[in-house]
C-alpha cells in the first residue's frame, strides 16, 4: 500500500485510483468479488457497485479482515496509524 497513487502518462480513458484503508477494514470494496457489476459514472462522481443488500450482507457476514503484511518499521507504523487518503493519509 502506498500513500499516493501513480498513473503512467500512456494511460488513456477513465482511470479509477483509490488509497484508503477501506478494503482492509471490511468496507463495501472488501466485498467486491469477481464478475460484480461496478458502475462508473464521470459526470456524477458515482462509482457504484450493483449488488443488492441482502447478498452484501451475507458477504460482510463471511468477511474475516486479513493479518497485515507489515507489523514493524515504518510500514508496520503506516498500516497502524495511516488515516484515509481523502483526510490527507497522515499518521497520528
Amino acid at each position: 500500500m502506498s500513500a499516493h497513487s501513480w498513473f503512467s502518462v500512456g494511460t488513456w480513458g477513465i482511470v479509477v485510483g483509490h488509497v484508503a484503508p477501506e478494503a482492509f477494514e471490511g468496507g463495501t470494496i472488501a466485498l467486491v468479488q469477481e464478475g460484480d457489476s461496478i458502475t462508473i459514472d464521470a459526470m456524477k462522481l458515482l462509482i457504484q457497485l450493483s449488488v443488492g443488500e441482502a447478498e452484501l450482507a451475507l458477504r460482510k457476514a463471511a468477511w474475516v479482515q486479513p493479518e497485515p503484511r507489515y507489523t514493524k518499521g515504518l510500514l508496520g507504523k503506516f498500516v497502524k496509524m495511516v488515516g484515509t487518503a481523502s483526510k490527507g493519509a497522515v499518521t497520528g
